[in-house]
């Protein structure tokens, strides 16, 4: 046996060198063909049952408007009842002949079959989830005081998009529908202090490639992986190291920096025309993808820039970073971050 992982570690380097070299032409001219046919002959969703979760603000709530507007009938999930009931209004004034309102925690299995049971009763049938429900968390992984506190973001992120899903697939078979889930660029980049966020989306992105070998053909899945999109994250909403909820904009700061934060209406449509088209995968803005390649062919540097910009000295405050010293001594904020996160307030039901 150990001969033949030697010989294979001789001869699989080259073979798949010189493969990739003749393969990736004409498959790449196919892909550009495939994505002008599906450009042409993009999916109407006008009447068709959509679920989106996380609906009650940032991309779930836009996401719920772009769908309105095609005529998608709607079943939007979230905990906050009355924010979700003011979103389920202007979708209908948009365009959505019906609109359901779910109240619901993604991280409760029972929730997740309730959202998808009462979709069917109302609608009789299901034709894309959107699993977008999420929340972040920000803090040095050394210094949580408790680690079994950020279970809620595996609950949330990963196992809330699995638990949906399960219940979806069935209905999603019948009618050849869609999954869209709504992971992040963060799965590629390891950003300090955002460590199980990372994590939770990683998770997803290798849930839902896997996913897409076991149903496909017959249900699609779109993942999205979004940069720094308009949101209750990008506000600065997010768990910290005692495992509590807050709003802290300098910490964001910290985080975000001098990135530009595209709008959530912006994300919103290009995933819906993502979905429409059956794209595989979808990042928003287009040209965070870069970041991606930086990644596989740079890792060491994309460490190293994380670790110049986003650590602070020992003993100094987490505030006291090269990227948030840079965003107050240049002002950039005022420019590369929309309007609506620059206050803390936030939907609190």
């Amino acid at each position: 046996m150990e001969v033949i992982h030697k010989l294979l570690n001789i001869v699989a380097p080259p073979f798949t060198f010189f493969s990739l070299c003749l393969f990736l032409p004409p498959f790449w001219f196919y892909k550009f063909f495939l994505s002008i046919l599906s450009s042409i002959f993009s999916e109407n969703v006008a009447g068709k049952v959509v679920i989106i979760t996380g609906a009650s603000s940032g991309i779930g709530e836009h996401l719920a408007y772009e769908y309105a507007k095609r005529g998608a009938l709607l079943a939007l999930a979230a905990r906050r009842e009355k924010s979700l009931e003011e979103v389920a209004d202007r979708a209908r004034e948009y365009g959505s002949p019906d609109v359901l309102v779910i109240p619901a925690d993604v991280s409760k299995v029972e929730d997740c079959k309730r959202i998808v049971g009462e979709t069917m009763d109302h609608f009789g049938r299901l034709d894309h989830l959107v699993s977008n429900a999420g929340i972040n968390s920000v803090c040095m992984f050394e210094d949580t005081t408790d680690i079994t506190l950020f279970r809620t973001i595996m609950d949330i992120n990963f196992w809330g998009s699995v638990y949906t899903t399960r219940f979806a697939v069935p209905h999603l078979r019948n009618s050849r529908g869609k999954i869209v889930a709504l992971a992040s660029s963060a799965s590629w980049l390891p950003a300090p202090r955002t460590s199980f966020y990372n994590a939770s989306k990683a998770a997803m992105v290798t849930f839902f490639e896997t996913l897409r070998i076991e149903v496909g053909p017959e249900i699609k899945i779109t993942i999205v992986t979004p940069g720094f999109i308009e949101s209750e994250i990008t506000q600065g909403k997010f768990l910290v190291q005692d495992g509590k909820m807050v709003v802290d904009q300098d910490l964001r700061d910290v985080q975000v920096s001098t990135i530009p934060v595209g709008t959530a209406q912006g994300c919103a449509a290009a995933i819906v025309n993502g979905a429409c088209r059956g794209e595989r995968y979808l990042t928003q803005p287009a040209w965070f993808k870069a970041t991606y390649f930086w990644k596989v062919f740079c890792p060491e540097m994309i460490e190293w820039c994380y670790r110049l910009m986003y650590m602070n000295r020992p003993g100094t405050s987490d505030r006291e970073t090269l990227s948030k010293k840079i965003l107050d001594l240049t002002g950039a904020k005022n420019i590369l971050y929309p309007s609506t996160i620059h206050t803390p307030d936030i939907k609190t039901d």
